[in-house]
């Protein structure tokens, strides 16, 4: 989906008309979008909105199932391509990893394919928009060559991309933990259960 939107944005000249628009150049704005493309970005747009709905709802009565059957955690799983464990996560270290380069805190979380997919589009984003050497003009007193190496359509992509790994390595983060203390617990469960302290209540609370 990130491919399709930034081959609708850049044929329909979304981005340009966006910084248009910001400047109170609405005429200009008008004249450079591309109908046809526009249409078919905002038809994206709406689609992938009401995925991210259907799927967060089918997701969340996967969980309620899960939890119903009460299936073993397993703390350790080997992929060709990774290796996940459960262990505790910060959640705020996870958010800052991304702050600083997006992909980082989903390398902190083990998602490693959806790390470097994010590291891939960052990349792509800096180099198209002109960014670093926008900062090194900046940095070294040139304020107007600064202003004029931007790429303002590439660097709108940019808030997206960092807002949307943040938010993700930090839900991530707690979600690890979440799961982290469900293996725990079925571990402690099960490895006393025959023991005379009682850790959890019949309700399933600690006491």
């Amino acid at each position: 989906m990130t491919l399709s939107e930034v081959i609708f944005n850049t044929l329909g000249h979304i981005n340009e008309a966006i910084i248009y628009s910001f400047c109170g150049k609405f005429e200009q704005a008008r004249a450079i979008l591309a109908p046809q493309w526009v249409l078919g970005y905002i038809i994206i747009f709406f689609i992938v909105m009401w995925d991210s709905y259907r799927s967060a709802i089918y997701q969340n009565k996967l969980y309620q199932i899960a939890k119903l059957e009460d299936e073993p955690l397993p703390s350790l799983k080997i992929y060709a391509s990774e290796v996940q464990y459960i262990q505790p996560k910060s959640p705020i270290v996870a958010a800052v990893f991304s702050l600083f380069f997006p992909g980082m805190g989903q390398l902190y979380n083990h998602r490693i394919g959806l790390a470097f997919y994010a590291m891939f589009w960052w990349w792509m984003y800096l180099s198209l928009s002109h960014v670093h050497v926008s900062l090194i003009d900046l940095l070294t007193g040139r304020l107007t060559e600064s202003i004029a190496v931007l790429r303002m359509h590439w660097l709108l992509f940019i808030p997206s991309v960092m807002g949307g790994s943040i938010y993700h390595a930090y839900i991530k983060a707690k979600e690890h933990n979440l799961l982290f203390n469900l293996e725990q617990r079925q571990y402690l469960r099960d490895r006393y259960h025959s023991s005379a302290v009682q850790i959890f209540s019949h309700s399933g609370e600690k006491i």
